[in-house]
């Protein structure tokens, strides 16, 4: 069906019926539940801690178990951000967040696989370019640039990449 014949569809139903479709999606369907508990009681500290406890638990597991150290977790999060159309700043936080909590684990243990700064940069690509987007790069500045220069002190693989990311901005 496309847009136009829903639209058609849609307006010839009365107020009632329109009601009971919503109410009946809204039942059925996860997503649409979620979506409309956002729109009326947004909540999004409450969302944001819990992502941030969830990401926290990959890279420090609350249990005595192996860190998992997956990047998917925190992407899963930033798209259900978006789709629910949480605050730009907010979802930056989430970006940044990842890496930083990412470096903290690195800043403790040594970590030899080359794919976990390797997503990192892949992340650190993603927000700076959700930061230009939105148009708030200057006010997370500090926070990236501190990124940057911790890849330097920890001397990651890849950090001449990350330092190249920032250059690009900086001057």
């Amino acid at each position: 069906m496309s847009k136009r014949d829903l639209k058609k569809y849609i307006s010839e139903l009365n107020k009632e019926q329109l009601q009971e479709q919503i109410l009946e999606l809204y039942d059925k369907f996860i997503p649409v539940k979620t979506y409309y508990d956002f729109v009326f009681n947004p909540k999004e500290d409450k969302l944001l801690e819990e992502c941030k406890l969830k990401i926290s638990n990959e890279y420090f597991p609350v249990r005595g178990k192996k860190a998992k150290m997956r990047r998917s977790v925190a992407q899963k999060y930033i798209k259900h951000f978006i789709t629910l159309g949480v605050d730009s700043y907010i979802i930056a936080d989430v970006m940044l967040y990842n890496i930083e909590i990412a470096q903290t684990l690195s800043s403790e243990k040594d970590i030899k696989a080359e794919l976990f700064y390797k997503s990192m940069l892949v992340s650190f690509n993603q927000a700076i370019s959700f930061l230009i987007e939105k148009g708030i790069l200057n006010d997370y500045k500090s926070r990236v640039v501190a990124i940057k220069e911790e890849t330097l002190t920890q001397n990651w693989v890849n950090h001449y990449e990350f330092n190249a990311i920032v250059e690009r901005f900086e001057y």
